[in-house]
């Protein structure tokens, strides 16, 4: 009995020591294992957006400065800064008392003008009334005349009888010449009241010019969005190449605009018609659809807005581009200077392989020592210089081991998180997405483990 329990506690001795044993390799092959926060490849929909920061603006097409075109002080300003007004509305007039003075005097000369035709016109109708009586009246001593002749040839009447009615012939041809006279001239009379009507209503037009100069009428419906003058303020108009005051700048909002600049490296995606997303700072909570309507073309200096070919410095500085985004349905809320942010959509995909963003990482092949760098090399073009190569770190178990493999990938497009995965893994599969500091350091075929602490204790940077 004492040997067997002799035995017994030599057994569980051993027992003890290779539990012991198993249990401190395990401890320190856990301990050699770098710890790592992983996620799986997932299929989903994804969209490749650019954001560009600028200002709400109007239709470059529907905003003028309007500049005075009369001078003198300003009598009446019936806007201010702000107004929505309507096409034809009176925005400012000028001093016009000249102007309308003569409008006045000219409409007076016209009415004058007028009366004046009439009267020609009635006596031009007498006249012609006379005419045609002196031709009734020239026919009948007419054939009295012929008449008289013949009886007087005959001896039927006497000498005297005869010449009265040669007489009365000769008078009746006198009164028709003159009558025909009067006529012409009461045609001349009318015509020339004609040409003084005209020349007055041609005049008429330049003195309702002139005082129409002094109104400003608003072109089109829109909203003052600067007023530079007041009220009594005397303004001039232009002259030759000396540009006049202005009076006030109207914007048409019915068309409205997000000018924003685009880094360099984004501008080679976006194209006119892709959709956008606009937010406006002063608008919190409110967005606003549009679509690209104008890429810049020339790159623009991001410390002054001045294009790279009027710039006279030489340094490098980064650089931006003009993109117009034209809002789909603007409010009446929106006004010119406003600040906005646009956020284009250049790509869109959906059911695609993605990964985090985080997970991609650059590695530089090595001699091929280890397992993984020669499954890597072997999918490598052979060369005399190893060449930098885009992949993830993907999980494999390999009895009680977790390994971090190295797995070269293609990508597409990227999103605001992830970025699509056209090669090299496959939905389904662990990878490693952080810590930054773990991944920038970690090997092909490393040992790993699980991070199973708190996300809120495991920031991945």
């Amino acid at each position: 009995m004492k040997i067997n329990k002799k035995m017994i506690a030599i057994v569980l001795v051993v027992l003890i020591g290779c539990a012991a044993l198993v249990a401190l390799t395990v401890y320190r092959s856990d301990a050699d294992a770098q710890k790592v926060l992983t996620a799986k490849v997932t299929r989903t929909n994804l969209s490749s957006i650019v954001s560009g920061t600028g200002e709400i603006q109007p239709n470059h097409e529907d905003y003028v400065n309007i500049g005075a075109t009369a001078m003198g002080p300003i009598t009446h300003l019936y806007v201010k800064e702000g107004d929505h007004v309507k096409k034809g509305e009176v925005l400012a007039v000028i001093e016009n008392v000249p102007q309308e003075s003569a409008v006045g005097a000219q409409k007076a000369a016209i009415s004058g003008a007028q009366r004046d035709i009439a009267a020609d016109v009635a006596a031009q109708e007498v006249a012609k009334a006379n005419v045609e009586h002196a031709k009734a009246d020239l026919e009948q001593k007419q054939l009295d005349y012929k008449r008289g002749q013949e009886l007087y040839k005959e001896a039927l009447i006497s000498k005297k009888d005869y010449d009265a009615d040669k007489a009365a012939y000769d008078i009746a041809v006198a009164t028709l010449a003159q009558d025909q006279a009067s006529l012409v001239q009461a045609n001349a009379q009318t015509a020339s009241a004609r040409d003084k009507l005209t020349s007055a209503q041609q005049t008429l037009l330049g003195d309702v010019d002139q005082y129409n100069r002094s109104i400003s009428i608003a072109p089109f419906d829109g909203i003052v969005t600067n007023l530079p003058v007041r009220e009594g303020e005397t303004v001039v108009e232009g002259i030759q190449n000396a540009q006049g005051s202005t009076l006030m700048t109207l914007a048409n909002m019915s068309v409205v605009t997000a000018e924003v600049k685009v880094d360099e490296t984004d501008i080679t995606g976006i194209k006119i018609g892709q959709p956008a997303d606009v937010t406006v700072d002063a608008l919190p909570g409110k967005s606003f659809k549009g679509h690209v309507t104008e890429v810049g073309v020339q790159a623009l200096l991001r410390s002054t807005g001045v294009s790279t070919s009027q710039s006279t410095t030489g340094t490098e500085e980064a650089k931006d581009f003009k993109v117009v985004v034209t809002l789909d349905n603007p409010t009446a809320e929106l006004r010119p200077g406003l600040s906005a942010t646009a956020k284009i959509t250049t790509a869109h995909k959906d059911d695609v392989v993605a990964i985090p963003l985080q997970a991609l990482v650059m590695e530089v092949p090595d001699s091929g020592k280890k397992k993984g760098a020669k499954k890597l090399n072997a999918s490598l073009s052979a060369g005399p210089k190893a060449q930098t190569v885009q992949g993830v770190f993907v999980m494999r178990k390999e009895g009680r081991k977790l390994r971090a493999v190295f797995v070269p990938v293609q990508t597409g497009i990227t999103g605001a998180s992830d970025i699509e995965v056209t090669s090299g893994v496959k939905p389904g599969e662990e990878i490693i997405i952080g810590p930054y500091r773990v991944l920038r350091i970690l090997k092909d075929d490393a040992t790993v483990k699980r991070d199973t602490t708190p996300a809120a204790a495991n920031p991945s940077t």
